[in-house]
């Protein structure tokens, strides 16, 4: 199983987190686009590192178009030699239209062509197609050699897609190379959910489970004591009820019979009550979401709930010990 870590947005300290995550024997490094872009730190870890694999977790694709993440995701991909993988999500309706002024209709369909617009320019430029992508959501007809990259040696990156629901999962299993399971997911929900969305997708598309990646971070929850066990629960438990109070997500619940928790969370964060909705998180739903334990027995945790499952994981061992840390990367990678 690979391993994937993450570093943070102040770039002048980017190189050597990166390095020190390649030291640790994580397989991967990833960012996030919350407050910063995405993008920078991978350049930065790319020049930093020699072969640990560089991900967006995730890059939001419909705040931008096929073009310009084709772009980055070819540049990013020459820095690094061949290690990036353009990992992208949809966001949500609010943040598209309100914060990203960008038009939102029909999210996995509209993905889907989003993806097969960026294949077809890849195409283009590393294979020689001609360029002549028309849908029903964007177009791409237009492409002369003062535009088109010359340094092709490492072909196109690979395409990773966040899903959740049923029907986003599907379009990940058809056009992408691998899945970014939400973290609010659930053994249960992969199996009786996920995994049967994923195959379909495999179906339509022709594909093999074994050219797919299935990436899914794990919820863990451990500490050096009993006192930093129980911070992590706590914090842990308003991770979960703030993914819990999102409509989008209440299929989640409803597999495990609490669906109607969905409606007290999300009236809740309204009200700004975020302690109070951790609360409502019971034990056993703590345990559905999230691997609880001491540090030494994380690893065969995750292998025994999600080792016939995923390909990869990643989790935030912050609070461990640097051996704590190795042992468990060491453990999930041999596993």
């Amino acid at each position: 199983m690979k391993v994937d870590g993450g570093v943070g947005w102040e770039l002048d300290k980017v190189a050597d987190q990166a390095r020190d995550l390649e030291e640790l024997g994580y397989s991967g490094i990833m960012t996030a686009e919350t407050s910063h872009d995405p993008f920078f730190p991978l350049l930065l870890s790319a020049q930093a590192t020699s072969h640990v694999e560089l991900m967006t977790s995730i890059a939001v694709a419909f705040a931008r178009t096929p073009m310009i993440l084709a772009n980055i995701g070819h540049d990013l991909n020459v820095a690094s030699k061949g290690r990036f993988i353009l990992g992208l999500g949809s966001q949500i309706r609010a943040h598209i239209t309100k914060r990203f002024s960008m038009p939102w209709s029909h999210p996995a369909d509209r993905m889907r062509e989003f993806i097969l617009a960026m294949r077809a320019i890849w195409a283009n430029w590393h294979e020689g197609e001609s360029l002549e992508f028309v849908g029903k959501y964007y177009t791409h007809s237009l492409m002369t050699p003062f535009f088109t990259p010359t340094d092709t040696e490492y072909g196109a990156p690979r395409v990773f897609l966040a899903a959740v629901g049923p029907r986003m999962t599907e379009v990940a299993g058809e056009v992408a190379d691998g899945v970014i399971i939400h973290a609010f997911s659930t053994e249960k929900y992969i199996r009786e959910t996920t995994l049967p969305a994923l195959e379909r997708g495999f179906a339509k598309a022709g594909k093999r489970r074994e050219d797919f990646e299935i990436s899914y971070p794990v919820f863990v929850v451990t500490g050096k004591n009993e006192e930093e066990l129980e911070q992590a629960k706590g914090a842990t438990r308003q991770q979960i009820a703030f993914y819990g109070s999102t409509p989008a997500y209440k299929p989640v619940l409803d597999s495990l019979d609490a669906g109607e928790l969905q409606g007290d969370l999300n009236a809740m964060s309204k009200q700004g009550r975020w302690v109070e909705m951790g609360q409502l998180i019971t034990d056993d739903l703590l345990d559905a979401f999230a691997v609880v334990g001491e540090p030494k027995e994380i690893a065969g945790q995750i292998l025994s709930r999600y080792g016939d499952v995923i390909d990869r994981t990643s989790a935030a061992y912050a609070n461990l010990s640097r051996p704590d840390r190795q042992e468990i990367i060491g453990q999930l990678t041999a596993g």
